[in-house]
């Protein structure tokens, strides 16, 4: 298989339709440890388009209100900063998330599906372990965590296979570092690269390149990336992967220097991780005709 030079990958990276500049400030915003809801708000109000979506979501049958909510005001404090930053991903990133991984042998939107699995059962190992950093913030570095397999998934069509007999033969040890036998670089990398072109704020960027080997974090955001390692593995568990690579990687068990997960916990993190799944997946599905 042809191997990939970092000219090429740049070319990849920069082939990616940028965010846009409310949902960049939105991540920027949301990434403060004292950022207001208030802030939040006076940003969606800026953005009519972002505007029409959080309405068409609170007013959606998932919520089931019984009067409509016209207020943005009211509608972000209803929703919470999680699914704003939901809607405002999803619109400018929602074809990377919903395309067929055919490198891993995984459907349309099961990426989709699986960073939102992710993002939920991140929040709930903070919550769930009283830890001190933002539980939003894990929700948000959740479902950003695997935007690189979207990015090389063309370019291993037809590799599982052999990733696979690598890992069996232990001539790797993950199904990370068979990508990058295999083409050059592993999606971490190629979702990094994308994260400096998309100026995320270094904590997201931290997670997108550091979530299967959170010890090699900076210190700073390690907290962040063992949260994000375990939602991932959370979600896999849980027998939402993306295809060929579920399971094929480890568990760091340093996890256990940040959080306190009992196996009644983590049964606990699992069953909200279905529910939450079902009510924000049906919501934020009923805003992707906003603009018809």
């Amino acid at each position: 298989m042809k191997k990939i030079g970092q000219d090429e990958l740049q070319k990849i990276v920069k082939s990616v339709p940028m965010l846009s500049a409310s949902a960049s400030q939105l991540l920027q915003l949301t990434a403060k440890p004292d950022h207001e809801l208030l802030e939040i708000v006076t940003l969606v109000r800026t953005d009519a388009t972002l505007t029409a979506r959080v309405l068409k979501v609170v007013n959606s049958a998932a919520f089931g209100l019984i009067n409509d909510i016209t207020s943005i005001d009211r509608a972000i404090s209803y929703l919470g900063e999680r699914i704003i930053v939901s809607i405002a991903i999803g619109d400018c990133a929602g074809k990377l998330f919903e395309k067929e991984l055919s490198g891993y042998e995984a459907a349309g939107g099961d990426l989709w599906k699986h960073d939102l699995r992710t993002a939920i059962a991140a929040r709930e190992v903070v919550v769930q372990s009283d830890a001190e950093i933002s539980p939003d913030l894990a929700f948000t570095a959740g479902l950003l965590h695997d935007i690189g397999k979207a990015l090389i998934s063309d370019y291993l069509k037809d590799s599982a296979p052999e990733a696979l007999a690598l890992i069996s033969s232990q001539d790797s040890k993950d199904y990370l570092e068979a990508e990058e036998q295999m083409i050059g670089f592993d999606h971490t990398r190629a979702g990094f690269e994308l994260a400096k072109v998309w100026k995320l704020p270094a904590e997201l960027a931290e997670v997108i390149h550091h979530h299967h080997n959170p010890a090699d974090a900076v210190d700073q955001y390690r907290e962040l990336v063992y949260a994000v390692h375990l939602g991932d593995n959370i979600a896999m568990l849980g027998g939402f992967g993306t295809g060929s690579d579920s399971m094929q990687y480890r568990l760091d068990p340093n996890y256990s220097d940040y959080f306190n997960l009992t196996p009644k916990t983590l049964a606990n993190i699992m069953l909200t991780v279905d529910m939450e799944f079902e009510k924000l997946a049906q919501s934020l599905g009923n805003s992707g005709d906003a603009e018809e």
